[in-house]
């Protein structure tokens, strides 16, 4: 039975362990017939084990996004695992600890967050643009910057930065038939989320607010959600954020 990326060949980025979003979006998209490539950085041996947990090994490619030199040579690794690319999925977001404190934050830590969780999203599509002469999709990953949230503080003005760059790159690649859209996810229990201070009140809020039952520990509707962006199934689609919170952005006090 054909699946619905059968043929296509995606980059994953920002995976680390099983219980990632871009681990899931890579399940499917295999599951989907894609060839996968991911991208990994700093524990890179962990994130090599979380790849043979796949439902078919993928190969790792080592990127830091912060750095020039690596994004230069990204196209000519990525390409002697496959010919090309045909979608991108951006899951990568870091910021200093103190970015969780809104009022006492410094620039340089601002400026961190900034660069790894919106910069990053324009720097990693143009390193492989070389590779999409075809077009494609790039997904990227947000929590939903239209709002403030507990503790969230300057990673949340990031995840804005990176909502309007998400809307220029579609603008600016429509041409060449690129896609480019994001999916706001709801909280989820990952190794990125134990780094938030205060995780527990965000867990709490959708809990209460969600109008679909909400499992921290299930980032596969995730998951699925990006594949589906992937997916020549939304060839006219762009500069768009796809809600996937169980409801929570619609509800109201």
């Amino acid at each position: 039975m054909s699946g619905i990326l059968d043929g296509k060949r995606i980059l994953v980025s920002g995976m680390l362990t099983e219980h990632s979003i871009a681990f899931h979006a890579a399940k499917v998209a295999q599951e989907e017939g894609a060839d996968v490539v991911l991208t990994g950085f700093g524990r890179i041996s962990l994130v090599e084990r979380t790849a043979q947990r796949l439902p078919k090994p993928a190969p790792v490619v080592e990127l830091d996004v912060t750095s020039p030199e690596q994004l230069d040579a990204l196209a000519a690794k990525i390409g002697e695992h496959v010919t090309g690319l045909d979608g991108i999925v951006h899951s990568v977001a870091f910021g200093p600890r103190g970015v969780f404190d809104f009022l006492t934050a410094d620039w340089d830590d601002v400026g961190t967050a900034v660069r790894v969780s919106a910069f990053s999203y324009k720097d990693l599509v143009m390193a492989c643009l070389p590779l999409m002469p075809r077009g494609g999709s790039v997904v990227g990953l947000t929590f939903d910057a239209s709002r403030t949230w507990p503790h969230y503080d300057w990673m949340g003005v990031a995840k804005a930065a990176l909502e309007s760059t998400n809307r220029y790159l579609a603008r600016d690649l429509g041409d060449r038939d690129i896609r480019c859209n994001l999916v706001a996810a709801g909280p989820i229990l990952s190794m990125a989320a134990k780094s938030i201070p205060g995780f527990g009140d965000l867990a709490d809020a959708w809990e209460q607010r969600s109008v679909l039952p909400w499992d921290l520990k299930d980032p596969e509707p995730v998951g699925r959600s990006v594949v589906g962006l992937l997916s020549d199934f939304f060839p006219r689609t762009t500069g768009q954020i796809l809600h996937v919170d169980g409801g929570v952005h619609m509800v109201g006090a």
